[in-house]
């Protein structure tokens, strides 16, 4: 499922928690990884004991049972984190475990246009985009060690307009944002938190919005095609693990360039 030699031990000993570590069902045999799964399984794959959390409890234990066939260590925790006791449960110790990496990788987008997105779909695309997170880094950076690191799971649509909804945009930005508070106040114990920007990447939440919105798999990319989840993950295990140990309050887009155009 994974790319093959992507065994290693950059992340070796540690606990890392994927907040939306489950992959959305799709009706195509040959759906590609979401960056969620992606992420618990190759820090999995690099000696992390991984809690997967979902709101979705299938999809989370799926992703549990790929890294544990795989020889990995794993738990799955079923929390929703637009609630408090979703947030809660995200970042206890219920699991047994305490971690020192966390990825926030939850989002969604109601509403077209401006004229077009109403007051409530606005608020429920900030209520899981921008305070979830807010709501679970409040309570992480209290929880987790010195020394861990928190990855937003962001998108390019957070630097330019990427969508045709303002709402999901604008929440993408705000993420950027509220990195910056916690990689300030995170800096004393020496916890580091940074923002992935993903660009046009193949998934199935992907490949969802390309059926509604045809035009979007012909966007031009300066690397000629779209990039993967495990290339997502990748970035993501760079910034958990020791090797980022002086990163901290930026944005990495991982977007073939399509920043650059």
């Amino acid at each position: 499922m994974s790319p093959e030699g992507a065994r290693g031990s950059l992340l070796a000993g540690r606990c890392v928690t994927v907040v939306g570590a489950g992959t959305q069902p799709s009706p195509d045999a040959d759906a590609p990884v979401g960056n969620g799964r992606a992420i618990a399984v190759r820090a999995a794959q690099e000696g992390a004991t991984v809690v997967c959390v979902d709101k979705d409890g299938r999809a989370a234990e799926e992703t549990w049972r790929i890294i544990t066939e795989d020889g990995g260590k794993a738990a799955v925790v079923v929390a929703d984190v637009t609630t408090e006791e979703g947030c809660r449960l995200a970042v206890s110790e219920e699991a047994g475990l305490t971690p020192d990496g966390l990825v926030l990788n939850v989002g969604t987008g109601f509403g077209a246009g401006v004229v077009g997105t109403s007051p409530d779909e606005w608020d429920r695309t900030f209520a899981l985009n921008v305070r979830s997170h807010f709501m679970v880094v409040r309570r992480a950076l209290v929880a987790m060690p010195d020394h861990s690191s928190i990855v937003f799971v962001g998108s390019v649509a957070g630097l330019k307009p990427g969508s045709r909804i303002p709402a999901y945009d604008a929440s993408k930005a705000g993420i950027i944002g509220l990195n910056r508070h916690v990689a300030v106040e995170g800096a004393r114990r020496g916890i580091r938190a940074n923002v992935l920007a993903p660009g046009l990447i193949d998934t199935p939440l992907g490949r969802a919005a390309s059926a509604g919105r045809p035009s979007r798999a012909r966007t031009p990319v300066p690397l000629g095609r779209q990039g993967t989840a495990w290339e997502v993950a990748a970035a993501a295990v760079f910034l958990l693990s020791g090797e980022s140990s002086y990163v901290t309050g930026q944005v990495l887009a991982v977007d073939g360039g399509l920043t650059l155009l």
